[in-house]
């Protein structure tokens, strides 16, 4: 097992060439092309779409790339502006538009002339920025508008695994909540009550009796907790296992499958308190052989790639399913169409790959060619939150002791809820900051994220003291 991912050493650099192969082989030739395209790039302008911690980390990665000349990032936070890129030592430049400005994106585009345009946040999706992108002859990656419905509509999800034989849980979809508390009456009001629509994450309670199925219900259809999002819901049976996320990089015919990672959605520790969009993650989650979690891709992506092809969605993107591990076996709780937050955190911290190759093999369709390479290491993610979360919180407080963390050894601060205030880092959201340490082995990376979370602070903060304790009980 490798100890830490040490970034400052090529060899752990994309491309680096360990071995020479015998001359004149046809090896030999292949490793000639790799090293021309490692020492001779193609100088690529990429920009980056969303604001959060899965976006600063995605900034990160790519600004490792040796293809990379120019980085932006829409609208980016105080973090992000802090990036380099390794190729010209100039800065990542965040843009004043949001991300779900389509028309705002699409012009900043075409004016920078941007190589590839890389979407981060559910929302942009759903709105269709690829499509309109791509009308426009830029190059983006991500899911359609007709693909992203895997994570925009929760029913259509949901009927699509059942027609394709996709394993998951018994469930309804309801219009009024009458018909919605008749069916959870017949699951004995152990319920997963879900917003159909998009909800920050957050659009879904678990209920265990018949009075909290109907009270959730309520919740979402009458009193509109979470917006138009609750127009419609879907019940599932409450499944009972491990839950773990699973990600796969896709590119329409082909999907590459990550290594298992497990998020800590309730806000409390020991799974106490209200869902959120993720309050810490670690990788690699050790609840899988290589052999059951092969089976498992099996048994999950298989029907999914033949049920996209049946029903003519071209999936271009990332797919993350949400999975329990059941006594009958695995069973798909959601899809997700886009990288976790804070799953991504974990994740590219291990990745050894040049991530700008891989997103351009996931439009291009080429990913049969590409092996993934992970770093033996160890990533846990901790989420360090404002007070009141997933609640009403305040912002504008300063954050302190982030100098301190930045010179840990493997340690990497991603900031999302982030903003700058004079010369200070100061919290502008709920999620604020996802401390994450890379380590030899699981222990050894949580215990170091702990020591790093306890030399930062800020008014209010909360976290959960419990990331990764499920796999090192």
């Amino acid at each position: 097992m490798t100890s830490a991912v040490p970034w400052s050493d090529p060899k752990f650099r994309p491309g680096y060439l360990t071995r020479t192969p015998t001359a004149n082989s046809a090896e030999s030739a292949g490793v000639t092309k790799a090293v021309k395209q490692r020492f001779n790039p193609r100088p690529m302008k990429v920009l980056v779409v969303g604001s959060g911690g899965r976006e600063h980390a995605l900034v990160w990665k790519l600004a490792q790339s040796p293809h990379v000349t120019q980085l932006w990032c829409a609208p980016g936070n105080a973090g992000i502006g802090k990036e380099r890129l390794a190729r010209t030592g100039g800065p990542v430049q965040c843009v004043n538009i949001g991300a779900e400005d389509l028309p705002k994106l699409v012009a900043f585009g075409l004016e920078q002339k941007v190589d590839l345009t890389v979407v981060g946040p559910d929302g942009a999706l759903a709105l269709g920025i690829v499509d309109l992108f791509q009308s426009r002859g830029l190059r983006i990656w991500g899911p359609n508008q007709h693909a992203a419905r895997f994570e925009s509509s929760k029913a259509f999800s949901q009927d699509f695994m059942q027609k394709h034989g996709i394993p998951t849980a018994k469930s309804g979809t309801f219009n009024n909540p009458v018909a919605a508390k008749h069916f959870a009456d017949s699951l004995g009001g152990r319920c997963a009550v879900k917003a159909d629509g998009l909800a920050l994450g957050k659009g879904v309670l678990l209920t265990g009796n018949v009075e909290e199925a109907g009270s959730a219900i309520d919740d979402i259809m009458v009193s509109k907790a979470f917006g138009a999002a609750g127009q419609r819901i879907v019940i599932q049976e409450l499944l009972e296992g491990m839950e773990i996320s699973l990600h796969a990089l896709c590119d329409g015919r082909t999907a590459k499958l990550f290594p298992p990672a497990q998020d800590h959605k309730r806000a409390l520790d020991g799974d106490q308190g209200l869902n959120t969009g993720g309050m810490g993650t670690y990788s690699p989650a050790p609840f899988l052989t290589d052999a059951e979690l092969a089976a498992v891709g099996r048994q999950i992506l298989e029907p999914w790639l033949k049920g996209c092809a049946t029903e003519g969605i071209d999936f271009h993107g990332l797919l993350y399913p949400g999975v329990m591990l059941t006594s009958a076996g695995p069973k798909v709780l959601e899809f997700n169409a886009r990288f976790g937050d804070p799953e991504t955190q974990v994740y590219l911290t291990r990745l050894e790959n040049d991530l700008v190759e891989l997103l351009e093999a996931s439009i291009d369709g080429t990913l049969d060619r590409i092996q993934l390479k992970w770093s033996e290491c160890a990533s846990v993610c901790v989420v360090m939150a404002s007070g009141g979360y997933p609640g009403n919180y305040p912002r504008g407080k300063i954050i302190y002791g982030l100098n301190e963390v930045e010179h840990l050894p493997n340690t990497k601060v991603f900031h999302a809820g982030t903003a700058m205030l004079g010369g200070d880092v100061v919290t502008s959201g709920g999620r604020v900051l996802g401390v994450t340490v890379w380590a030899e082995d699981l222990a050894a990376a949580k215990v170091a994220a702990y020591d790093a979370v306890a030399k930062i602070r800020f008014d209010g903060a909360h976290f959960r003291r419990d990331i990764a304790s499920k796999a090192l009980r």
